[in-house]
This record gives structure tokens, sequence and C-alpha cells, in this order.
């Protein structure tokens, strides 16, 4: 039975958090045994510890910001922690995890090497001479990377062009999602039941997102948007499901808008499927994506969507099938399609009837399959591949603490 570990900074509510912890939990164990590797402070921790057969550890040293010194123990110490497992396998996700968990792997001379990337830590916001930096960074960890897993096209090709990886050596594979409790319907009454507990009557509207409050998700954007909406639309009430650094801002952005009896800040919430129910229209403000799970998610709800065209946005919905996307800031016109959608309650309606099969590439059944056809695959490659020099750590206080 071959150890696969999965690396994360940190387990908080978020979409590459989840395909984690859902690959962890439904891989075959006669074949692997998992092991779910992460920095301390996650909301979903003590759910991850709550998974059965699931081997998990916490790395005190793993943190999201960079850290000089932090970032060096904590490569030393996952360079012991994967001596001790010795895993056959460790595949890393999101970009701080990927650069410092892979480097440990090499160290400790894990055969196969793996990372997903759930959109660049390269972001239109930063000045262009950190880009290119995590740029070159990137393109040197590479180096030590055995395949690299794009949950988009966007992504991919976007790698490609940077020559991060050549086309042989990355594969797409969607970060999938379990359909059926986001598709299963909803009587009418639990849904205004489920409305009442938000504040929203049967003749309101309501406009919702699902989103981490910090500057990825723009969710000062959907202030914007949802004052416009709202200006327009007497019945219109907006609901955030999410909560971050930037919650102090929101609320502020709220009050000098004069919004606080319109827009509903409800923190984080594990209904999301529930909840989803209870929207007219979804909204992602996004200004940078790898390929939002939500939007999947909101997909499977049969809800109408509005979002940017960011990441894997367009490969993920159909537009005017699913939804309309539209450039990153413009929430002009992200205001007028939710106003058009709002007003047309026969279109809402039918797309709640729809009857449209979930596509499989989507799925977290899916997701498992291609990622244990890699973890058999590679593996067996890496046999025929003379073994590469790496230096020695010596991690005897470590394994005693272990032990």
């Amino acid at each position: 039975m071959d150890t696969v570990c999965h690396v994360i900074t940190k387990l908080e509510l978020g979409g590459a958090q989840e395909v984690a912890m859902r690959v962890v939990a439904r891989l075959d164990r006669g074949r692997f045994r998992p092991v779910l590797i992460a920095g301390p402070g996650g909301l979903l921790t003590e759910e991850a510890r709550a998974l059965e057969g699931i081997d998990v550890r916490i790395v005190p040293s793993l943190l999201r910001e960079v850290h000089p010194l932090k970032d060096l123990r904590a490569l030393w110490e996952l360079t012991c922690l994967f001596r001790l497992l010795r895993p056959k396998i460790v595949h890393t996700h999101s970009s701080k995890a990927g650069i410092v968990a892979r480097l440990a792997a090499w160290l400790a001379g894990v055969p196969c090497i793996l990372h997903t990337i759930h959109g660049y830590g390269v972001t239109p916001a930063q000045p262009f001479w950190l880009r290119r930096m995590l740029i070159a960074l990137e393109w040197a960890v590479g180096w030590v990377t055995t395949h690299w897993i794009a949950v988009s096209q966007v992504d991919r090709l976007q790698g490609i062009e940077w020559g991060l990886f050549s086309a042989s050596k990355v594969s797409v594979v969607r970060p999938g999602i379990d359909p059926a409790p986001f598709a299963a319907r909803i009587d009418p009454a639990e849904r205004e039941r489920l409305r009442a507990m938000l504040g929203v009557g049967p003749d309101h509207l309501l406009v919702g997102t699902v989103a981490c409050l910090k500057p990825q998700k723009s969710p000062e954007d959907f202030i914007r948007v949802a004052a416009r909406v709202c200006q327009r639309l007497p019945k219109a009430r907006c609901v955030l499901v999410g909560d971050g650094t930037m919650r102090p801002q929101i609320e502020a952005a709220l009050r000098a808008a004069g919004l606080q009896e319109r827009v509903i800040l409800l923190g984080w919430r594990r209904d999301v499927a529930a909840l989803l129910k209870a929207f007219d229209v979804f909204v992602l403000t996004s200004l940078w994506e790898g390929l939002p799970c939500v939007l999947l998610e909101a997909r499977a709800s049969r809800i109408p969507i509005v979002a940017t065209r960011v990441g894997g946005a367009a490969e993920a919905i159909t537009e005017q099938a699913q939804g309309t996307l539209h450039q990153p800031g413009d929430v002009q016109a992200m205001a007028d399609r939710i106003c058009q959608v709002l007003e047309d309650e026969r279109y809402r309606a039918q797309l709640r009837m729809r009857s449209e099969e979930f596509p499989e590439e989507f799925t977290i059944q899916e997701t498992v399959k291609q990622y244990q056809s890699l973890y058999t695959y590679f593996p067996r490659a890496m046999r025929s591949t003379p073994d590469v020099m790496r230096p020695h750590v010596n991690c005897r206080g470590v394994e005693r603490e272990e032990r």
C-alpha cells in the first residue's frame, strides 16, 4: 500500500482545501494510505481529523505569509516528516505549500512529487518585479516536480507560456464536487422558510455570493454591485456568505452606502447547498481564480449565475445556458445583468426546473479516478529513472518527537 501525502498551507474554507479533503476521504484504501498535512489555525482542521482513516499532521511553521525563518523551519520539518512517513507520492496544493513541500519532498527522497495549480500565486495586483520573481521561483521548483496538474485549461496554457512545464508534464484534472446535495429539489414551502431565516420575505428578490472576504474575491465589488441593484429594484436583498480579513472594510462600505438593512453578512456557513437554493441569482466578483468550485455548486443548484470571466470560469459554465460572464471590475455590467434576471421570473423558474445532467468531469468521483490513475502510473515510471542525489538532512530529533 502506497502512502500518499497531500499538503496544503491551511485548512480554511476554500475550494482547494475542500478538494484535498474530498480526495483523501475517497482514495482507495486497498491501494493508498492517505495523509493530510497542513499548517495551523484552519477552520476545517477538526473536520479533517474526524474523517475516518485519515492521518492528519499539522506543521506549526507552515504559514501562508512569507516569513523566511519560519519558511526554513517548515522546509526542515516537512523534510523530516516525509523521511519518517516514507511516502511514495507527495501531492501539494496552493502556491506556498507547493513550493516549500515540493522542495522538502525532494530533499527527503520522495520518488513522485505532484503539484496541483488551483490558480497561480501570480496576480494582476502585484508589481511587475514580484510577478517575475514568483514565476522564476515556480520555474525553479518545477525541476523537482514529477508532474503538474491544472484545474483549468487556462492555467495549463498559462504555465506553458511562462515556461513552467511542457505540455507533456501537465494534466488537467477538475476540482470536482458532489453535485447530489446541490441538485436535490427543494419544496417551495421549504425554500420560503429558508429565506425567512435570512430575513427575506416572499416578495423579495435575493442576490447572493459565497466567498472569502479577501482581495482575490473582491467583496467590495459585490457591495458596489449590490448598491446599484438595490437602487433600481426596491424588492432586492443581498447576502454575502463568508468571512475573512476584509470584513471591517466591507462593514464600513455597507455603512457608507446605507445598505445595512439590504445586505446581510452571514459569515461562514457549512449549509451552502441549502443556502444556494434560497438565492434568485448567484454572483461571483473575483479578480483572479483557478476554477472556483462555488461556480460548479451554483451550476448544480440550477440558479442563474453572474460572474467575472477569470481563470476557468468559462470552462465551468455555459454562457446564456447557466449564466453570463463579465470583465473583472465591471460592476455596472454585472448589476445590469442581475436586474434583467431578477425581472424575468419565468427564466428563473425554468432554470430551477431544468433537469440538466451535471458534467462528469466536474464530479469528485472523476477527480479521484484521475488522481488515482496518476498515483499508479508515475511511481511505476519513476522506477526506471536513476535516483537523483539529494542532500542529507539530519531528522533524528523530529523522528524521536514523532515516535
